[in-house]
């Protein structure tokens, strides 16, 4: 309803501007020069309803540019300080009335007075308004020989200090408080609880909205193993939020211009300042690229794997037959895996083997190692031999 009241307004202004400048083409004798001899009634009505008509398609655009251009005051002035927009504004004003002084000389120009007029007001009031917010000390200094100007300008600085001592608590009690921002694919690898268990975590972990309705769309899925990966991570969220000490938020802030769950995680991550927890690698990635602190879980997993050093023994089960002929693989507790070389003999057996090299991978760590009889026989048979030799 309002939107169309304006419409109209603007409708008329146009008719209005249509009419006054049908006036002056008139006194011009603009139409005379073109052959016209008819009543100027009818000038005045074509131009009315010509620029009328105007103003009713530009109404749209002009109403929706004049939004967006209050709105961008609204978000520029609420950062600008009371001083500032009191010196700005006695500055405009005094150059609006300098203004004045001089365009009365220049109305009286046929055609381009008015139009001049208007310039020089526009001109001379910016000028004044930036002068006043450059020499706000000085146009403030002089309003403090009136009392009453000089108690506003008491209150409004102390409004000043009072807003950034509270800006400062605000920071600061956002730099004390420590949030972790959890990604979908942590939540359902669930290991994410027994680290928080064990207390090596601090401060909150951070649950987007948008990773609950990921998460709720897994636990939806047609597929039976989604569906059970998506009801397993919200098993998690639960289990962590009632067994645990530490705190969990659900972050409502959603990014509506991204659609990848993984960008609006990293954008969360840069507004917040905030690290992710995460075991997806694509993601660690494109974090660490735009500058984003990343925790990643299968990382921590493997920093905490036991470490192995050539020439060290163990005692293994070999599970299954290696790639390569005659190999073995066993594993460990952890889930390292072992490829013990001449061991597929002793596949289903438990078997004392010599490391002989560890090779750290993106996937994890492997080691390589042998059986410790098959070394024994070896240097055996070395023996032997040399002693014949010596002999013969």
């Amino acid at each position: 309803m309002i939107r169309n009241l304006i419409r109209g307004i603007i409708t008329l202004l146009f008719g209005a501007v249509g009419f006054y400048l049908n006036h002056i083409l008139i006194s011009l004798d603009f139409f005379q020069t073109f052959g016209w001899n008819g009543s100027p009634v009818w000038t005045y009505a074509i131009m009315s309803i010509l620029f009328g008509i105007i103003g009713f398609l530009v109404a749209p655009s002009s109403i929706r540019s004049f939004i967006s251009l209050m709105r961008w005051m609204d978000s520029r002035l609420t950062k600008v300080p009371t001083n500032d927009l009191m010196g700005g504004a006695i500055g405009g004003i005094i150059g609006l009335i300098i203004a004045s002084l001089f365009s009365n000389s220049f109305i009286s120009i046929k055609f381009f007075g008015p139009l001049l007029a208007v310039l020089i007001s526009l001109f001379v009031g910016y000028l004044g308004l930036t002068i006043g917010m450059k020499r706000k000390e000085d146009v403030l200094g002089f309003l403090n020989f009136f009392p009453k100007f000089r108690d506003r300008g008491d209150k409004s600085e102390k409004t000043d200090k009072q807003k950034d001592s509270k800006e400062v608590k605000i920071s600061r009690s956002r730099e004390s408080v420590s949030y972790k921002i959890l990604d979908t694919s942590v939540i359902i690898d669930g290991r994410i609880a027994d680290i928080v268990k064990t207390g090596f975590l601090e401060g909150v972990l951070l649950i987007p909205s948008f990773v609950l309705e990921e998460l709720r769309h897994i636990a939806d899925s047609s597929d039976l193993l989604k569906r059970n990966r998506g009801r397993r991570g919200l098993d998690i969220l639960n289990q962590i939020s009632k067994e645990t000490i530490i705190k969990v938020h659900i972050h409502e802030q959603d990014f509506e211009d991204i659609n990848e769950v993984d960008s609006k995680l990293v954008r969360l991550g840069q507004v917040l300042g905030a690290p992710l927890l995460t075991n997806d690698y694509n993601l660690n990635k494109v974090a660490e690229l735009q500058g984003v602190k990343v925790l990643n879980i299968n990382e921590l997993a493997n920093a905490l794997k036991p470490i192995v050093l050539p020439g060290e023994e163990m005692l293994v089960q070999v599970m299954k037959e290696g790639k390569e002929p005659g190999q073995g693989v066993a594993y460990l507790d952890d889930g390292t895996m072992i490829v013990v070389d001449m061991g597929r003999r002793y596949m289903g057996q438990n078997v004392l083997v010599l490391v002989t090299s560890v090779l750290q991978t993106a996937a994890g760590r492997m080691i390589f190692a042998k059986p410790k009889t098959s070394l024994e026989k070896k240097t055996m048979g070395l023996r032997s031999t040399d002693e014949v030799n010596a002999i013969g």
